[in-house]
């Protein structure tokens, strides 16, 4: 019996295809480190010699600013530093949200592309072409105006039941008193989503061995309703929400978001979601019309082949253009300072202009940007990579 051969070894030489390879990569590597340190350097001398500043120190100074919208407490007497970071929070709670609502939205919209309803096909349509071609900082400015001229003033409210107010000052809804049952019962329905995605995951295997489909909407609806109960008793069975009321001049308790806030979500998400729409869309045209057709000659409805064949094949379509469709949203926010928004560009600016740190103040833009990208672009790429065709 012949014993198996043994791959042979790289010869590292300049001969050698491999050995020329490292040698140019190392090249490239020596040349890239050489020029960001000659612009670094040639910048910080610049700077000397013209008597700028340099360096961040000034994060730790006193802000003496104040920011419209937190997600956490900020005083102006805190430091540049505490300042930056909560536009960043308002940057990623823009871009979390909006990614959601993108999703959602587009989905829906190129699955409506395949409707029998010839209404529903004609409003996917018409809703793509419209919102993809206008630019989104003309939408954004137009959501804004709707908010600040259009809707009524706090006293004029537009309400639902005396619970949800629509007015200039933002839209405002009930929500619970902060406490410790409501974080239990918090971490309850996120159980509860987990335990869903399990069971799912369960009844999908299951599916594919006996053929035996479950339904799963309603024991996912159980599974997280049950938690999220379980969790509430946990808590204590805390009852106290902070409702909103409307008085002659604002609306007093309740939470709220502004009408920057809105006019930016509002405006990435139509935006970016007439993108997804089309993506999807492509995603779904790519799967063969064998795979609808055996699908139907299986008995299975339109919705289930939808959610049970052509979707999970088109998956593996759809996800690298739909990363790139996350970034272009997460990049975009930064359009948000056009109407007063709070994020980290805004705030970092009022800070440039207040300290001179124009490098330091660029750099830190930069490098949220770089990191929000590259989670992202890691997550999808995670993603994509369990969406893969396995190979035996």
């Amino acid at each position: 019996m012949n014993s198996p051969t043994k791959p042979p070894r790289p010869q590292w030489s300049w001969r050698s295809r491999a050995g020329r390879g490292v040698i140019y990569q190392a090249i490239a590597l020596v040349l890239i480190g050489l020029s960001v340190w000659f612009l670094a350097f040639n910048t910080q001398e610049n700077m000397r010699i013209r008597g700028i500043q340099s360096g961040f120190d000034f994060l730790g100074a006193s802000a003496g600013f104040d920011i419209g919208e937190t997600i956490i407490d900020y005083d102006p007497s805190e430091t540049y530093g505490k300042a930056i970071w909560v536009g960043v929070l308002n940057t990623l709670q823009v871009a979390v949200i909006g990614i959601i609502l993108t999703t959602i939205l587009g989905v829906l919209l190129g699955v409506g592309r395949f409707s029998r309803n010839g209404l529903v096909r004609g409003i996917c349509y018409g809703y793509v072409e419209l919102f993809r071609n206008v630019p989104i900082l003309l939408q954004m400015l137009m959501w804004y105006l709707f908010f600040v001229e259009v809707l009524p003033a706090p006293g004029d409210a537009w309400n639902v039941a005396d619970l949800f107010y629509l007015s200039k000052d933002g839209f405002s809804f009930p929500r619970p008193t902060q406490g410790t049952g409501y974080m239990v019962m918090l971490a309850g329905l996120v159980a509860g989503v987990a335990l869903s995605w399990v069971w799912r995951r369960w009844a999908l295997k299951e599916f594919e061995k006996t053929g035996q489909l479950r339904n799963p909407g309603w024991p996912t609806l159980g599974i997280i309703a049950g938690c999220t109960f379980l969790g509430w008793l946990a808590g204590g069975m805390p009852t106290e929400w902070s409702i909103p009321e409307a008085g002659r001049f604002m609306i007093e308790g309740g939470g709220s978001v502004s009408p920057e806030f809105m006019a930016v979500l509002i405006s990435l998400t139509f935006y970016t979601a007439s993108f997804v729409a089309e993506v999807v869309r492509g995603g779904i045209q790519s799967v063969s019309l064998g795979q609808k057709e055996a699908s139907a000659a299986l008995g299975l409805a339109p919705r289930q082949t939808m959610n049970l064949v052509v979707l999970p094949q088109a998956m593996r379509v759809i996800i690298p253009p739909l990363t790139n469709q996350y970034l272009n949203l997460t990049k975009n926010s930064s359009l948000a300072v056009a109407v007063g928004y709070p994020d980290v560009v805004s705030i970092s600016y009022t800070t440039l202009n207040q300290s001179g740190r124009a490098v330091e103040c660029i750099a830190i833009i930069m490098l949220v940007y770089l990191t929000t990208s590259l989670s992202t672009s890691l997550f999808m790429n995670w993603y994509n990579d369990r969406m893969a065709i396995k190979e035996r």
